[in-house]
Parts: structure tokens; sequence; C-alpha cells
């Protein structure tokens, strides 16, 4: 089955959401985002979290001794890089901590794909390219990059992903998971029913062949 990753988690609300409806992943954010969270804040949330559902920290640019503190205390299970840290970058992080690392790579056209597999990474997750921002866009990159290409490490898809969308996306792409966040939020807060239906649609088709 298709993994499936509900990022921007909160508030103890969204905790209950997720734990009635079991993604498998859920993320923190500690980059500077209106979804950010603290060490402190993620543990508490973290603790309330059913543990089948693993929990993502997202980091952008931050120093690798930082998250590997963060990993290595348990508030959060793997670790995604989200800036512009390089190969050099992740052969750091990975000294500092055994928690498996995913890497994000920002999509707009077919040469951003050369060179990823210097990153010393466990996962990439495929984002859109955003001038403006490292992610959090909520606008699909174009999707017929990734068809038939060879990818040697498991990999997520996001970027403007959402109920209406996901089931097409993994059918055609047939990724190692697919996450999303303001494609389940309403105004901005994580909204229930949506959580619930993008977490069916994407189990509807969720196996990889």
């Amino acid at each position: 089955m298709t993994k499936i990753k509900i990022c921007g988690l909160t508030r103890t609300e969204d905790i209950e959401m997720v734990n009635e409806f079991l993604p498998d992943y859920i993320g923190f954010v500690f980059a500077k985002s209106r979804r950010q969270v603290s060490a402190e804040q993620a543990k508490e949330l973290k603790n309330k979290l059913r543990p089948a559902i693993k929990a993502v920290g997202v980091f952008v640019n931050e120093k690798p001794e930082n998250i590997a503190e963060i990993a290595n205390q348990g508030i959060i299970d793997l670790i995604q890089i989200h800036g512009d840290e390089d190969a050099a970058y992740c052969a750091q992080l990975r000294k500092l901590t055994q928690a498996p690392i995913i890497k994000v790579v920002r999509v707009e056209r077919e040469d951003d794909f050369a060179g990823i597999e210097a990153f010393d990474c466990d996962y990439y997750l495929f984002d859109t390219l955003s001038s403006k921002d490292y992610g959090g866009t909520g606008k699909a990159f174009d999707h017929s990059l990734l068809y038939n290409k060879e990818i040697k490490k498991p990999f997520f898809v996001a970027g403007g992903l959402n109920q209406d969308n996901v089931a097409a996306v993994i059918e055609v792409i047939k990724p190692f998971g697919v996450d999303t966040s303001g494609g389940v939020e309403t105004d901005g807060i994580k909204d229930v029913n949506k959580i619930k239906e993008f977490t069916k649609q994407g189990r509807i088709v969720g196996k990889n062949d």
C-alpha cells in the first residue's frame, strides 16, 4: 500500500484526527511557518500520537546538531530536510543520528532530478519548486516528469495533493508515499472530513505493483 503522510500538525485536535484515520506518517514543522511547532510542543503532541503512526520532523537549513538532538530524544521518528541542504550536509547528519532521512527535491523541470543520487538519504520527497517558499505552496508540479522515471530510492510525492486528485496520482506514478498539508485544511485548520477522505482515497488504489 502507498504510504500516507499528513503534515503540519500543530494541535491536540489534529492528533485526535490522525489517531482516528491512521495515516502512516505525520509531520511536525520545525522551520519558520504558520505551522511551526517547538520541540516542546512536538514532544507533547507525539506523546498523544498512536504508536503505529510515525512522526516526521520537517526542517529547513537547520544545524544538523539541532536536528539530531530532537531525533535522538525520540520526539520524531524520521527527519525531513526541506531546504538547500547538500550531499555533505546529509552525510554529516547521518553521522549524528540513526533516524531515517527524507531529502526533499523541489521540482520544476527535468534538470531538477540531476545528481539526487549523491544524497545519503533513505527517501526522496518531490515537491513543487517555488521562488518564495520551501514548501506548502498548495500547487502541484508537472507529474509527467516522473512518468516512467527510474528513481533508485523510495519517494513521496507532495505539492497540491488533496482528496480529489490523490488517487489518480498514486495510480499513475505509484510512489512509495503521498504527502499533504494544506490539502486537508479549511481556512488554515486541519479538517477532519478532509483527512478522512484523503486517507480513504489514498488507499483505494494504493498498491505498489
